[in-house]
């Protein structure tokens, strides 16, 4: 039976589309072959949606305790901001935006609106999706989901412009009915010709990866809206008959792509979004900025992740920040490697170096250790069959293990290095030889992280008992092993007296990481202290970027 679409509908529509990505995942996944061809567009989708999905329950289960219900505005902006939050991946970016660009629409007050508006309603929506998605996209392509979504728009304003003309009293409903339909069989039509607009699908015999995934979000609006379900696309259908698998194409089919994927939810304004397109359009490609208000994601793919995050840290508050490593690609189906490393970092800075190690990093936020689910992900990500997993703080050893089985559980190898502190993940990283034997290189990276002793210098927050006296907020505290070793209040003398401590009982090692406020000077009297006091000591300095405490020390 045909309805408007209201709260309940979003709902509605929200659950039948992560339902019908749940499904069609491993096939999205196996034609994804633009931009990058690395097999996770279809779970790319399927994650941003399942955000969504999270975010409108979530609305809905704030109301259930009342007498009241949520309304349209609710849902759609809870939908958006979802998406926003949790989209992965180039196509999963530019569906949060569709969905943005559909709740702002929307939202907007119809109460006098006349019944015949519904189909104009729900088409002016779909217009100004994919308008606000083709502009948040550095540089469109055709034959790509802002093809397929501008189709599905065109569509449904040509179905509406009939309808206002033709329609009698059968109300909003008959409007949006009408429109869906229209839509989807005009993103259809596009998808199928998605291989003669874009060079690469066409060799390959695959319609375009993100455009299918859209195609299976608007099937699900029009079972949401109109009850009716269209046919679903037979399993591995192409447009000419032509092979459902990819196959390995001449390597000088495409170019070599850069080698990351940097994804971070950004707080900034316009002026900053500004100066971070201009910044991040010069250092790669597939850039996609989305979002508004304040709160915007960023997706690009650069040679260097660390110069992408920075640009980040330079435009406003960066966050969530996931960077994943290529790896070698096998014609336009990304291989799994045999190996990689999986560590999470306190700051944005070390984000960069690892990833430019090798690593997929998961950054821990202060106060926002990771959940289990969060570790999971990155070791899918990571695509490999066997992992080493470097959790790099002693409070998350039981969140590692439960990824960690939850990962054997899918049939990955997972080694899990209980690292306590980001220097000994540095330390085990650096030792990483991907070449040899999975146990040997875990016995070296375990010896590694064990052979370091790690010491931070953080705030206290107020008066307490320590093992080295009482401290009052404000102090600086000097933890060495997890332990109140010095007070003091100045950072740098008080960072010279742990260094003593540590070095006592020798070291051939200084790892300096820096937090985002401590001046340059300060590195280079510690360079100097540890220089002039202990030949033989080297010592290394990064930038940790924003993190819980403003000093890390590593020594080994």
């Amino acid at each position: 039976m045909p309805q408007t679409l209201d709260a309940a509908a979003v709902r509605t529509w929200c659950s039948l589309a992560l339902d019908a990505l749940g499904r069609d995942r491993e096939e999205i996944d196996a034609i994804n072959v633009y931009p990058v061809a690395d097999g996770d567009t279809g779970t790319n989708l399927y994650l941003t949606v399942e955000s969504a999905v999270r975010a409108v329950e979530a609305v809905f289960d704030a109301h259930a305790t009342g007498t009241s219900v949520p309304d349209l505005p609710d849902a759609v902006r809870a939908m958006a901001h979802g998406a926003l939050i949790g989209a992965r991946g180039n196509s999963g970016t530019i569906l949060a935006q569709l969905l943005r660009g559909m709740a702002e629409v929307l939202c907007e007050d119809t109460a006098g609106a006349g019944a015949e508006d519904g189909g104009d309603h729900l088409a002016r929506a779909l217009r100004r999706a994919a308008q606000l998605a083709r502009e948040a996209v550095a540089h469109p392509v055709e034959g790509t989901i802002l093809t397929v979504a501008a189709a599905a728009a065109d569509a449904a304003a040509r179905e509406a412009g009939d309808g206002a003309n033709g329609a009698g009293g059968d109300g909003a409903a008959y409007g949006s009915d009408a429109a869906v339909h229209a839509a989807y069989a005009g993103a259809r039509v596009a998808l199928d010709a998605t291989p003669g607009q874009l060079a690469v699908l066409g060799r390959a015999g695959v319609v375009d990866a993100g455009g299918r995934g859209l195609l299976a979000v608007l099937a699900a609006l029009v079972e949401a809206v109109t009850g009716d379900a269209p046919a679903r696309v037979a399993p591995g259908a192409r447009p000419h008959d032509l092979p459902a698998v990819v196959e390995s194409c001449d390597a000088d089919d495409s170019p070599v792509g850069p080698a990351f994927e940097v994804i971070y939810l950004l707080e900034t304004d316009e002026a900053g979004i500004t100066r971070l397109r201009r910044r991040l359009d010069a250092l790669g490609d597939s850039l996609v900025v989305v979002g508004g208000d304040g709160l915007w994601n960023v997706h690009v793919h650069v040679d260097d992740a660390g110069a992408a995050v920075e640009a980040g840290v330079e435009a406003g508050r960066p966050y969530r920040i996931r960077i994943t490593h290529f790896g070698a690609a096998a014609g336009h189906q990304r291989e799994r490697a045999q190996r990689a490393v999986v560590a999470v970092v306190p700051g944005e800075g070390l984000a960069g170096l690892c990833a430019e190690a090798g690593a997929t990093t998961v950054l821990a936020r202060p106060g926002e250790p990771p959940a289990s689910g969060e570790l999971v992900e990155a070791i899918r990500r990571a695509h490999a069959h066997e992992v080493v997993l470097l959790p790099n703080d002693a409070e998350l050893r039981h969140t590692a293990a439960a990824a960690a089985e939850q990962a054997r559980a899918e049939g990955i190898r997972v080694a899990l290095i209980p690292t306590r502190a980001a220097v000994q993940g540095i330390a085990a990283l650096a030792v990483h030889e991907p070449d040899r034997r999975f146990d040997e290189d875990v016995v070296a990276m375990t010896s590694a992280a064990g052979a370091t002793r790690y010491a931070e210098l953080a705030v206290a927050e107020r008066q307490s008992w320590t093992m080295a006296g009482i401290c009052q907020a404000g102090d600086l505290l000097g933890l060495i092993d997890g332990d109140v070793a010095v007070i003091g209040t100045e950072l740098a003398a008080t960072a010279e007296s742990v260094l003593d401590r540590m070095l006592s009982a020798g070291g051939e090692l200084v790892t300096l990481v820096l937090g985002e406020d401590v001046p340059d000077t300060l590195a280079e009297r510690l360079e100097r202290y540890v220089r002039d006091g202990h030949l033989a000591v080297d010592t290394v300095i990064y930038r940790g970027g924003r993190q819980s405490v403003p000093l890390l020390i590593g020594v080994e």
